[in-house]
């Protein structure tokens, strides 16, 4: 990714995903997430539709993430009434466990728009690119 205060330093962007969930099946989640020019993609199953989808992006991160990101809150809130308003989703994560500088810190995340799954995948990217913007991250998805 270069140096995070580098313009042309390239966070992580969603290209696609796709999610399948029922009350009688596991949730399975897809997605394909690129930096520039490296493009990854993962499938996870979870325990509904958005734990699927966090799933598959850190399988999709596994390398550069070196673990999985703990999710310390997630929030959902709509911005008007009715079932075709906005959606704003908030997440707070803090890095995978692990020793030094790479183990700390919390970071966070916000996205909006009709789809909650689509801003709920949004808002944990975000908080994953000011996580991976840290100095001590540098280099981490090159």
């Amino acid at each position: 990714m270069g140096d995070a205060n580098h313009p042309d330093a390239a966070p992580l962007r969603l290209v696609r995903w796709t999610v399948s969930s029922g009350s009688n099946t596991h949730s399975r989640g897809a997605v394909i997430v690129e930096a520039g020019d490296h493009h990854w993609r993962a499938t996870a199953e979870g325990n509904g539709a958005i734990d699927a989808l966090y799933r598959a992006v850190d399988k999709a991160l596994a390398e550069v993430l070196d673990g999985h990101p703990r999710l310390l809150a997630f929030d959902i809130h709509a911005l008007g009434e009715g079932t075709d308003t906005t959606g704003v989703v908030t997440v707070r994560i803090a890095p995978p466990l692990v020793a030094g500088e790479r183990g700390l810190g919390e970071y966070d995340g916000e996205a909006r728009g009709p789809n909650v799954i689509a801003a709920s995948i949004e808002a944990y990217l975000v908080a994953l690119n000011a996580m991976l913007g840290e100095e001590h991250w540098q280099g981490a998805a090159e």
